[in-house]
């Protein structure tokens, strides 16, 4: 589908979210785990939107050492970016019934 990138950064920070909820990460990291799950994705795509969570208040960040070379940035989720993962979650939820629904009325159709 030519639109899947559209679609995709769209979601990207509802997952991203996620992620970083169950474990705090560095940019790069969060970047091969969202690739290790399917997505494809690299840190020009990341980055900015972990930058804009930071803004927004949904993340925070840490600099701690690297083993190699500058300071890293870990991010941890707000109290903000909790709900803001729930707001997500439930869309999400909706989204998929919806979708789902309209997915399996076309199967029926085309069957006819």
């Amino acid at each position: 589908m030519a639109n899947d990138t559209q679609m995709v950064k769209g979601i990207l920070e509802g997952c991203i979210l996620k992620i970083i909820s169950k474990e705090e990460l560095y940019g790069y990291k969060t970047v091969e785990r969202l690739n290790q799950i399917g997505f494809d994705v690299n840190e020009a795509t990341v980055y900015p939107i972990l930058a804009r969570l930071e803004n927004k208040g949904h993340l925070k960040v840490e600099k701690r050492p690297s083993p190699l070379g500058p300071m890293r940035k870990y991010y941890f989720l707000t109290a903000d970016g909790q709900v803001n993962l729930q707001e997500f979650h439930e869309t999400w939820q909706r989204m998929m019934k919806m979708v789902n629904e309209v997915m399996e009325v076309n199967g029926h159709d085309n069957q006819k």
